[in-house]
């Protein structure tokens, strides 16, 4: 069972989380995944929400799959504009300068699963899958708890 704090935006994370460890499970445990990567929020961003959505995703997921999380590889850089109100083109833009490699960070060839919580364009995992790539990342895989239109 999996349990979460009373903050008031958690409510639907128990039932949210466990749809996407139905989905996802499956599937992963057929490959030989290395770690789980959450997409990072910018600092501002986590101080105003009190969370990482897609950490709380990534969190249950790894421990299902024993497999490493590793918050420390991508970072969020700049405080990006809520892509809900963009344009395909627009949101590619939004975040393309927006993620950086931590300091000091590589991989070796590891198989990444990177954890969003909704992809709609794509915008932001594609930033992000490119930075895992440029530490040495061999494969990224992407899953998210919903598709956006």
């Amino acid at each position: 069972m999996l349990c979460f704090n009373d903050h008031p935006s958690h409510w639907f994370e128990t039932f949210l989380a466990d749809l996407f460890l139905r989905a996802a499970l499956p599937v992963l445990r057929e490959g030989k995944w290395d770690l789980i990567v959450p997409v990072p929020l910018h600092p501002t961003k986590k101080r105003e929400r009190e969370f990482n959505q897609a950490e709380r995703l990534a969190s249950p997921l790894a421990r299902a799959l024993a497999l490493p999380l590793n918050r420390n590889l991508v970072r969020r850089i700049l405080p990006t504009q809520t892509q809900t109100l963009l344009s395909k083109k627009q949101r590619a833009e939004n975040v393309r300068r927006a993620f950086a490699a931590c300091a000091g960070r590589k991989l070796n060839g590891e198989r990444v699963i990177l954890v969003d919580d909704v992809l709609t364009t794509g915008a932001t995992t594609s930033a992000c899958a490119g930075v895992l790539k440029s530490l040495g990342a061999s494969e990224v895989c992407v899953w998210t708890v919903a598709r956006g239109l």
